[in-house]
């Protein structure tokens, strides 16, 4: 019998270190007083300095504990974090096509924190082409908003804009743009959706590494749509306890 509680389906792989990956949206979601159910995609062997190792699920075995989670619980939104293959990505998508009511925050976990590619270079074009505009939410930081729009790193806001319009020109909802790789001492992602101007969310730029802050603010946004609230207002919460994590008062 389905729990009456509302839940958030978590698509993605796990990280035995802790710092990113499910255990973080986990560890997110209980912060917004929200139960996690859960596909896995991957396991990957990794502290907090290197991935050494991914082993990817079969894609049957990530579609069928989609299917399993949604029958189970009451899903009222989905996150998708690492992927892995375009095998497990087309499986997904078609998932998340027969659940089309069920807002998705898509995390495109493209590289790690280190470097490591964590989804083959064929996915790309797939990804924005077929999964990305089943989404509610794409997230990318600015190296992965790059490749996903096949251009080179934006260096200002006009670059990021002019990237950002081109995936939505390609069927992207919207496009949340982490500024967490740019230059200055406030970090700002800016939000891109069709025929809106682009709103700017700002916070105190984090210094040095933090891992898993992407995972953190996609399944904070996540728990927003979740709970019924508006894309911005979900946005706002998210950034805010990602802030707050890292730099508590």
């Amino acid at each position: 019998m389905a729990l009456s509680k509302p839940h958030v389906l978590i698509v993605a792989g796990s990280d035995c270190s802790g710092g990113a990956g499910i255990a973080r949206d986990i560890e997110t979601l209980a912060g917004f007083g929200l139960r996690a159910a859960l596909a896995v995609t991957a396991v990957t062997v990794q502290t907090h300095d290197a991935v050494r190792a991914v082993e990817l699920c079969e894609p049957g075995l990530v579609e069928a504990q989609m299917r399993a989670a949604l029958e189970a619980n009451r899903i009222a939104a989905i996150k998708i974090g690492m992927l892995g293959s375009r095998a497990i990505a087309e499986r997904v998508a078609g998932v998340l096509a027969d659940h089309a009511g069920i807002p998705v925050v898509l995390d495109p976990v493209i590289a790690s924190s280190s470097g490591r590619p964590l989804i083959g270079p064929d996915a790309l074009d797939w990804l924005r082409e077929n999964l990305m505009p089943l989404c509610a939410l794409v997230t990318p930081n600015l190296p992965e908003l790059a490749l996903l729009s096949g251009s080179a790193p934006a260096l200002t806001e006009a670059e990021i804009g002019r990237q950002a319009k081109l995936l939505l020109a390609a069927g992207t909802r919207a496009i949340l743009a982490k500024g967490g790789h740019a230059e200055g001492t406030e970090a700002a992602d800016l939000l891109f959706r069709p025929l809106v101007e682009p709103l700017r969310f700002t916070s105190v730029r984090l210094q040095g590494s933090r891992r898993g802050t992407g995972c953190m603010l996609a399944s904070g946004i996540a728990a927003g749509l979740a709970t019924g609230k508006a894309l911005e207002t979900a946005i706002a919460a998210a950034k805010k306890t990602v802030s707050a994590h890292w730099c508590p008062a």
